[in-house]
């Protein structure tokens, strides 16, 4: 639509309904509120003495089934309102830069975007009826805050539930499954925190009480000394400790055991001995009573383990949010808003959700290139960094391909919208971090396992310290028996055991996303540390993909330019991949092609036609020699040039041959570096291709890579994998084309390239975004320090167990005399706990 039309459609709107002074004699069809001729219209009802007009016979009889409900929503949508003047936007695919913003305004808050049901082209930047059918328009998306929010146990992500909570199988709190670009507020860490202080202003006062306790007898009595501490340790274990009994319960009604069922039986076991201790002290045996015959109470033991609980769950708490932090920053870097510019060169602000396919948006300087897309005009050059994770700006121009959530550094842009919503880059990088930190790697199997045994032995553990202590112990008997009994308890913790491994896949998979290598699942990066062998596909892993022009020579009597012009006149109506290197190359050189007649296509040799009335023929040497054309001095040249891995076209004019165009895909800027190091690493290197053994063996050679697979079928690829394998190799393959998801899925590891086709990104384990190999030296890098992490984690959660639970039961008691207390252990196993999680947030600041 013209910006003359869209004026014109504006200022005739007299209400919503749509009407206009020409078309004041048009009805609206309350069911859809299109613009109905009534003379036209395809069926009428009557109801309450009016007859209605409707676009089908479809709306008439939704109406006469609820005409009230229509005639309802006709009135609100359709209430005579004044209405500024509707500005239209419909997308274009014009080559227009648009006014120069470089020095523009400050841009002015986003507005919302209301679209068309009938016509998704026609958008209006405020609610009112389509100009086109004249339907209402409505909100092109719903905000991502109405987004339905799950939640998940960072330890079993296979729970999954609508709102927060505990896990039923851990105990622990559920968190979004989604990481959101801003931090929310955390409803769990919320009420941790508050019953934390709550009880520590009730802690302190009765741990001093109990420390004093001989003091205080001298003026007040023992008794009223228990009730004042049974006063103080009410509210903080049983209000304080709720959520630790709740979720004690629940495991053992679940029938699975965790740390919290060990919590509250401890604090449960030390809180209720004491409160029938002070109640009724009588109906306990005299082995109970110290030398003075009290009963000795634990009021202090019970509250101090519930308040340094609740500080180890609010530490927990804040340290997990921080393992979202890469994902929370992938997420901010896409900007709120895009700017538009309309048909007529205006321009104007929308949200970021109300862009579309085929728009074209002004990026200046500073700003955030809003979606993926293409660069129609202009020029500037783009950080890139915070998707591939290299530094060096990359230059943009005219058909440049730019990733939203990238930064403009200098000059303006203007670009056409190519992937939107969540089909960008950096969503699809962000969905694949989310799921790849749920997942769960192999070397978890031996923590689960052992979990599994670890509550039921603690327990029986527990047993045996009170057994052994009410037996064999010294006097009092069983307040020893009971105070070990407790410390066993508490000090075991299988919550550090289990935490051990996806705190550290959460935090190593969101620092590799800041580096450009996405991980899909856990298992690849555990095994990627293991890789001895690795498999490249050449084209487009190697290589760039994209033939180029290399040389040009003429034959004597012609010019390398005038090579390249009929060339490019004939290749004009050719759809060779090398057809587009050689019109690529003549735009480079800003070599004009012709128009060329009589065209003819050969396939497999070459192709023909009429240039500037002369006869020419391009293609390879079988042609040349087909149509009989005298072979000259270039011919030795084109052989040593095919030798070095170019395929070469022959140029005739006339008869006679002009010349020769040398085409090849050339190796990438990073490849013989990363190569290099590769090699360095010790792996066996090994390419596999379909090309010809010939360019095989000479982009072999430049690298360095002595095995060399060439002229291999698409569906043979996997079969070199899988005999790679047979040897006992562990392989990792690496590719970007169709043909190579077969190989990349038979693979222990598939390492695709992000510039590839959607199909190797799919079938791979580990995508590479910027298709750079140095990323697989950096994925190495992390999958062996996320494995040394997890492995640090889990021998620290199994030495602090092993060591702290003889501990608890007293093994030092007969040789030094020493005993642990309930309160020291649970300052332990908080700090078990907390070091894990702080462990694995080492790794964010990981150099790979």
């Amino acid at each position: 639509m013209t910006t003359e039309h869209s004026h014109k459609a504006a200022d005739g709107f007299s209400d919503r309904s749509g009407a206009t002074a020409a078309q004041s004699a048009l009805a609206t069809d309350p069911v859809c509120g299109m613009s109905v001729d009534p003379q036209k219209a395809k069926a009428t009802r009557e109801h309450a003495g009016k007859t209605y007009y409707f676009c089908c016979e479809g709306c008439a009889k939704k109406f006469a089934d609820a005409p009230e409900k229509y005639l309802a929503k006709q009135s609100s949508i359709f209430a005579p309102t004044p209405l500024t003047p509707l500005t239209i936007v419909q997308p274009t695919h014009a080559n227009s830069a648009g006014s120069d913003a470089t020095h523009a305004a400050p841009a002015k808050a986003a507005e919302p975007i209301y679209v068309c049901p009938m016509d998704a082209e026609v958008r209006a930047t405020r609610p009112g009826p389509c100009p086109k059918c004249g339907m209402a328009l409505e909100p092109l998306a719903p905000s991502a805050a109405t987004a339905k929010i799950e939640y998940t146990c960072p330890m079993h992500p296979e729970v999954v539930k609508s709102e927060p909570g505990a896990c039923p199988i851990c105990g622990m709190a559920l968190e979004p499954r989604t990481v959101q670009a801003r931090e929310e507020s955390n409803p769990e860490l919320a009420a941790m925190t508050r019953r934390f202080w709550w009880c520590v202003a009730l802690t302190i006062p009765l741990l001093a009480l109990a420390m004093a306790g001989g003091m205080w007898r001298a003026e007040i009595s023992p008794a009223l000394d228990e009730w004042m501490q049974l006063a103080l340790a009410s509210p903080v274990v049983l209000w304080g400790g709720w959520p630790f009994f709740q979720r004690g319960w629940a495991s053992i009604r679940n029938r699975s055991l965790n740390m919290f069922t060990l919590i509250a039986m401890g604090t449960g076991t030390a809180y209720m001995y004491s409160l029938i201790a002070t109640i009724a002290p009588g109906i306990f045996p005299a082995q109970f009573s110290d030398a003075s015959g009290r009963l000795p109470i634990y009021f202090e033991a019970a509250a101090v383990i519930t308040t340094l609980v609740l500080l180890g769950q609010v530490l927990e708490l804040r340290a997990r949010q921080r393992t979202g932090g890469a994902i929370r920053a992938l997420l901010q870097l896409a900007p709120k808003t895009a700017r538009l510019v309309l048909p007529d060169g205006q321009e104007r602000d929308v949200p970021l959700e109300g862009v579309q396919r085929g728009d074209r948006l002004r990026v200046r300087p500073g700003e955030k290139i809003p979606v993926d897309g293409v660069v129609i005009d202009g020029a500037s050059s783009v950080d890139e960094s915070m998707v591939t994770g290299e530094p060096i700006p990359v230059e943009k121009t005219n058909g440049s391909r730019v990733t939203g959530g990238t930064v403009n550094s200098t000059g303006t842009l203007i670009m056409q919208a190519e992937r939107v919503g969540s089909d960008t880059l950096l969503a699809r990088i962000v969905q694949m971090v989310s799921d790849a930190q749920r997942s769960r790697a192999p070397i978890q199997r031996l923590a689960d396992k052992v979990a599994s045994y670890f509550v039921p032995a603690v327990i029986f553990a527990a047993a045996i310290t009170f057994l052994f202590w009410t037996f064999l112990g010294p006097s009092p008997r069983l307040a020893h028996a009971l105070l070990n009994a407790v410390a066993v308890l508490i000090i075991a913790c299988p919550c550090a055991l289990g935490l051990a491994t996806p705190m550290a896949i959460m935090v190593g998979t969101g620092r590799g996303a800041t580096a450009g290598v996405l991980i899909k699942n856990a298992e690849a990066l555990e095994t990627l540390e293991n890789v001895d062998t690795l498999v490249f596909d050449k084209t487009g892993t190697l290589t760039e993909g994209k033939p180029r022009v290399m040389h040009i020579e003429a034959a004597e009597g012609s010019t390398p330019n005038e090579v390249l012009r009929f060339a490019a006149s004939l290749e004009q109506g050719s759809e060779h991949p090398l057809a587009a290197a050689i019109l690529a190359e003549a735009a480079r050189q800003n070599v004009r092609p012709q128009s060329a007649s009589n065209f003819h296509s050969f396939i497999g040799k070459g192709i023909s036609g009429r240039v500037d009335n002369r006869e020419v023929a391009l293609g390879n040497l079988a042609f040349m020699e087909q149509r009989n054309i005298a072979a000259s001095e270039l011919r030795i040249r084109a052989e040593a040039l095919r030798r070095e891995g170019q395929t070469v076209v022959h140029l005739a004019i006339d008869g006679r041959e002009a010349g020769i165009i040398a085409i090849a895909d050339p190796i990438k800027e990073s490849t013989l570096d990363a190569i290099s190091q590769l090699r360095h690493e010790g792996l066996r290197l090994v390419m596999l291709t379909g090309d010809s053994r010939v360019t095989a063996q000479s982009v072999a050679r430049t690298l360095g890579i002595e095995e060399v697979i060439a002229e291999v079928l698409p569906d043979h690829k996997a079969e070199v994998v899988k005999k790679l394998k047979s040897e006992g190799r562990r392989v990792a393959m690496a590719g970007d084309g169709i043909n190579d998801a077969p190989a990349l899925a038979a693979a222990d590891v598939g390492i695709a390239m992000g510039a590839g086709t959607d199909v190797a990104i799919e079938s791979a384990g580990i995508t590479l975004v910027k298709g750079d190999l140095r990323g697989i030296v950096r994925a190495r890098r992390l999958s062996r320090k996320t494995m040394r992490n997890i492995r640090e984690n889990l021998f620290f959660a199994f030495a602090y167990n092993t060591i702290g639970i003889p501990i608890a039961a007293g093994i030092l008691y007969p040789f030094f005399g020493l005993l642990l207390s309930p309160i020291i252990a649970s300052a332990a196993m908080t700090f078990s706990s907390v070091s894990v999680i702080t462990n694995a947030l080492r790794l964010r600041r990981a150099t790979i």
